[in-house]
């Protein structure tokens, strides 16, 4: 079985909801907000679309055409497609993979700056990570409107549990930084506490 990038399961999640042009499905990812758990733009998912129908995995359903508009082409998954978006879904759900984010690393390295800097840093993720929270519980909200059953979003109600996590992290890490109880004291023993 071909090695799928999650931009490629992405693809045949979409393929298997209905045969359609990678134009709509990219349209599609957008409207989802999908670019937000999968770093897709037209040319990347073009490029997947046609690794997909090379691998077998898709295949040419029909053409359309739309007034002066060139023709597009239309795909529908394969059962190899099927088998191998299954397959890899299941591998990503049962098997931890360290995915290398940038800010454990940062965090690792908050010691080589100021704590009062540091503050100022944690302090501004902290007011992005509430907005994103914010936007999270807007999207759920309509989403509860319209009825959708939650198993079409637990990716949403992940990323909002996960952010919510960062967020009690960023204040508690924050206020031990201002309260002193977070020793940053400096290679040579002076310590310092934020006012």
């Amino acid at each position: 079985m071909p090695q799928l990038t999650p931009l490629a399961v992405s693809a045949l999640a979409l393929l298997v909801e209905a045969p359609m042009h990678p134009y709509e499905m990219y349209q599609l990812m957008l409207q989802r907000r999908e670019d937000r758990v999968v770093k897709v733009n037209a040319g990347s998912l073009y490029r997947a679309v046609e690794r997909l129908e090379r691998d077998g995995l898709i295949a040419e359903s029909t053409t359309e055409r739309e007034g002066n508009r060139p023709e597009r082409t239309v795909y529908a998954i394969t059962e190899a497609g099927r088998r191998a978006f299954l397959d890899t879904v299941e591998e990503m759900l049962g098997h931890h993979v360290n995915e290398f984010p940038e800010f454990p690393l940062a965090i690792g390295e908050a010691h080589n700056l100021p704590a009062d800097r540091v503050v100022e840093l944690l302090r501004a993720r902290e007011e992005q990570v509430a907005t994103a929270i914010s936007l999270l519980d807007d999207g759920l909200a309509r989403i509860a409107a319209k009825q959708l059953p939650k198993r079409y979003v637990l990716n949403v109600h992940y990323s909002r549990a996960m952010l919510e996590t960062e967020l009690g992290w960023l204040t508690q890490t924050i206020d031990e930084l201002t309260t002193g109880s977070l020793d940053w004291s400096s290679p040579h023993g002076a310590h310092r506490t934020i006012h």
